[in-house]
């Protein structure tokens, strides 16, 4: 058998998700968790062979949770509506064994488990074309650092404190990523680089 954490916030999706995959011979679902902590928590707890994990919770996001159970034996799969290229590429980077959105049914979903509990990886081909058509990004690896650090509305004051740069230097950088990406704000561009997988 098969043994499967699923972790998804939408209570319904995961509900229905788990009792298609109940149906399958093979697979037996162990855990179902509503956050990205739980599912680290039981992950530990209960070691499955695969976790199947919705990108978008609340609190760890489902590529933190791959990043943490693996270090339990498990392989993940990553389910999400909004497949963006650079997500996959982090994603990817993590360890994840297997990419698909949700549109997919539950017979392509039992399929990749079994694909990944077995050592392979499958990455949904549409998103796999995308992410190789994307364009790469364009920041420096400091000025990822600086947007991440202001991620959360921190003041340039604090951002520089916190990165042990001077304030003229952190407004610098700002003003290279909001050039680059031409937008006219810092938020503008944190979602820029959250929907690209930059940071």
């Amino acid at each position: 058998m098969i043994r499967v954490l699923l972790a998804d916030d939408e209570a319904m999706i995961r509900s229905a998700l788990a009792a298609l995959l109940r149906l399958e011979d093979d697979i037996d679902v162990v855990a179902e968790c509503a956050n990205g902590e739980e599912a680290v928590s039981e992950a530990a707890r209960l070691s499955p062979d695969v976790c199947l994990l919705d990108l978008e919770m609340p609190g760890l996001d489902g590529v933190e949770v791959a990043d943490r159970v693996q270090r339990h034996g498990a392989r993940s799969v990553i389910v999400t509506r909004h497949a963006r290229p650079g997500v996959l590429r982090r994603a990817l980077a993590t360890g994840v064994a297997g990419f698909l959105p949700k549109s997919r049914g539950a017979d392509d979903v039992a399929m990749v488990i079994r694909r990944v509990a077995g050592g392979g990886r499958y990455v949904d081909p549409e998103i796999a074309a995308d992410a190789l058509t994307d364009a790469r990004c364009p920041l420096t690896d400091r000025e990822i650092d600086v947007l991440n650090a202001g991620r959360r509305g921190e003041t340039t004051t604090q951002i520089a404190r916190g990165l042990h740069l001077a304030p003229g230097t952190v407004r610098n950088h700002i003003s290279s990523v909001l050039g680059k990406l031409h937008v006219e704000t810092r938020q503008q561009a944190v979602i820029i680089a959250e929907e690209r997988g930059w940071i």
